[in-house]
């Protein structure tokens, strides 16, 4: 079966500073994931990860080079064209979960409905879909507690619910593990391969080699470059 492209990226090239003061955070990054991926970044701190994720999220651009989107040509953007391919295209998950405080998880899940400018379901019907997103994470008698009365690991959850809630073509993790107890993680990871088994598309960064493990694919970066890819733990080494 034929799958589209949701991410295409060409030679990226991210460049901080000017001149002899000058880094390349990327350096010619080109990578492809096909709808229903799951795919992990790896690589040491400086090797260009955060960077790739954040052009990857549109949460900034690249100095140079093509990232295509589910078909869009979202590479000179400005903050708010990404804004609004970021709320209508991409759902995110981070280490620190980024939930609002004395605020509902039905409150929370409902946000990116609330400022998706292409949403005309009334409030009850946001309350409903958020529902059942959050019924759809184990949370279905949690929807009124606030992140103060929840686990860390059902404030992931309903982090993950938040990310759902409108339909993404790609969700990102971002070491979506990184506050959990081994437990709890274990059972976060579970969450996310069963999304991803019911078709979501994933990109996840991690630093651990246990949780990428439960990827198909993971991609290591280092000094700006794709050093190495693996396949189902088969490696294989980039093309120089």
């Amino acid at each position: 079966m034929n799958t589209r492209t949701i991410i295409e990226t060409t030679n990226l090239k991210k460049i901080y500073g000017m001149g002899e003061v000058s880094v390349a955070a990327l350096d010619g990054v080109s990578v492809n994931v096909r709808e229903g991926e799951f795919l992990a970044i790896m690589g040491p701190s400086g090797s260009g990860k955060s960077t790739l994720m954040n052009i990857l999220g549109c949460l900034s651009r690249p100095t140079s080079g093509e990232y295509v989107l589910d078909g869009e040509n979202v590479s000179n953007l400005n903050k708010v064209q990404r804004a609004i391919i970021r709320n209508q295209k991409l759902g995110y998950v981070f280490q620190s979960y980024n939930l609002l405080p004395r605020t509902t998880a039905l409150q929370n899940v409902m946000l990116p409905l609330f400022y998706d400018r292409t949403n005309y379901l009334s409030t009850e019907e946001q309350e409903e879909k958020a529902y059942k997103v959050l019924e759809s994470v184990g949370l279905g008698d949690r929807i009124y507690h606030e992140p103060q009365e929840l686990s860390g690991g059902q404030q992931q959850r309903v982090a993950i619910a938040r990310a759902l809630v409108n339909d993404p073509v790609l969700v990102m993790a971002d070491e979506p593990t990184g506050n959990l107890d081994s437990k709890s993680g274990a059972e976060i990871m579970k969450l996310i391969r069963d999304l991803n088994e019911n078709g979501t598309t994933i990109v996840m960064v991690t630093h651990d080699p246990a949780i990428a493990a439960y990827t198909h694919r993971t991609i290591h970066l280092l000094d700006g470059l794709v050093e190495k890819e693996i396949h189902n733990g088969t490696e294989k080494k980039a093309k120089k």
